[in-house]
Order: C-alpha cells, then sequence, then structure tokens
C-alpha cells in the first residue's frame, strides 16, 4: 500500500519505481569480489579487538545518498538492498560468525527516528546468510554523532558507551562468535567499543561487516 501511494524514488538517481534501482545497486557490489582484508592504502587494519571488518562500498555517490536516506528521510525501504549488500559481502568474505547482533543507537534517537537502522540491516542480512539475529547491545548514553569529531574524540565519545542489554541477552552472547552490524565504519571506534562490551560477556570472537567505510 505504501508502494502505490508512495511510490519510492531512486535514492541514488531519483528513479521512479525503486527504493535503490538496479543500476544503483550497482555501487553496493564494489568488493563484492575482492578478497577478504583491508586492502592497502586504507589509514588502518582491522582495530582490536575485532577479528575481521568487512564492508561493501566505499561511503560515496549512491551508497552515501542511500544511507543518508535510510538514516535521516525515514525511507525504511532502503533496508532491503542494503542488508542484502551486507549479506551478499559477508558470504563471500566472512571468515565465520553464529550471530549477527546491531549496533545501536540512543532509545532515544531510535524514538525519535521510528526505528534503528542496523536493526533493520541485521533483520534482512540475517534472512540472506541464515545466522540468527539479536539486539543484544544497548547504548548506554546518548553519544555525540560520531561525524562531528575527529579521530582521537571519536574513541573518547563511545568509550565505555555500550553494554549487553541483560542476563538473557548475556546467555545468548556467551561462548559464540558475534557478527556486529553497522552502516558507515570510519576509525572503527564505536565497532570497537561494541566488541569490548560483547567480550566482557564473554563473546568467543567479535568481527563486524558495514554497508560502507569512510576513508
Amino acid at each position: 500500500m505504501l508502494d502505490v501511494a508512495l511510490p519510492a524514488a531512486c535514492a541514488g538517481c531519483g528513479a521512479e519505481g525503486f527504493a535503490l534501482c538496479p543500476a544503483c545497486r550497482r555501487a553496493l557490489e564494489a568488493r563484492l569480489a575482492l578478497p577478504p582484508g583491508v586492502p592497502i592504502g586504507l589509514s588502518s587494519a582491522t582495530p582490536i579487538p575485532l577479528a575481521q571488518l568487512e564492508w561493501c562500498a566505499p561511503f560515496s555517490g549512491a551508497v552515501r545518498a542511500a544511507l543518508h536516506g535510510l538514516k535521516y528521510a525515514g525511507e525504511r525501504r532502503l533496508a532491503g538492498p542494503l542488508g542484502a549488500a551486507v549479506a551478499a559481502r559477508w558470504n563471500v568474505a566472512g571468515a565465520g560468525g553464529e550471530l549477527l547482533v546491531p549496533v545501536p543507537v540512543h532509545a532515544e534517537r531510535a524514538r525519535r527516528r521510528g526505528y534503528d537502522q542496523a536493526v533493520l540491516l541485521a533483520a534482512e542480512a540475517s534472512r540472506r546468510v541464515q545466522l540468527p539475529w539479536l539486539p543484544a547491545l544497548e547504548r548506554t548514553r546518548n553519544t555525540s554523532p560520531q561525524f562531528d569529531l575527529g579521530r582521537p574524540a571519536r574513541r573518547v565519545n563511545v568509550a565505555g558507551a555500550f553494554a549487553v542489554r541483560g542476563p538473557s541477552e548475556a546467555a545468548q552472547v556467551r561462548g559464540r562468535w558475534i557478527v556486529l552490524v553497522d552502516d558507515v565504519v570510519t576509525t572503527g571506534s564505536t565497532l570497537v567499543a561494541c566488541a569490548e562490551a560483547l567480550h566482557a560477556a564473554g563473546a568467543v570472537a567479535v568481527s563486524a561487516v558495514t554497508v560502507a567505510r569512510e576513508r
């Protein structure tokens, strides 16, 4: 009914009828055929304690526009192609994992937005990688947006800002290899903070996969 009443317009090129048209979706396949690992030329390798970090495409062009549409314009239909891209990259490059866990926004931000974009991505990816997903983490304080901060300040901003939600979630995390799911990674500070919280709850390993990476 939503598609009939309010037809989607491609976030990348504006073509009517698609949240992200087939031509623009190809931007999400930029790294699909590449081997796992961080290419030469990026500022850092996989940040400790992450076991692996993968992403689908650079944070630019149609990919950037699609992520902005999902996060700030309420276009939930974009979670479909973006989550599918996450799954495709992980199916090609992922070394392993037992449980997908989205990187949460703060509860207040999720209420204002009406949803948490990482939850939508994890739910969509879960069906395609055939792994369960669980909103195991919560953001314990409303941190400043990372894009407003320099690299050292990003680490300070999110340090200790995540925790496993409760005993039930801790029991499901304990002894398992977790794969974090998020929209964009830059320095990896947010993923590191999440990984530390999961390790503290007994996870044996934590990897991560995102839609995009910003240099």
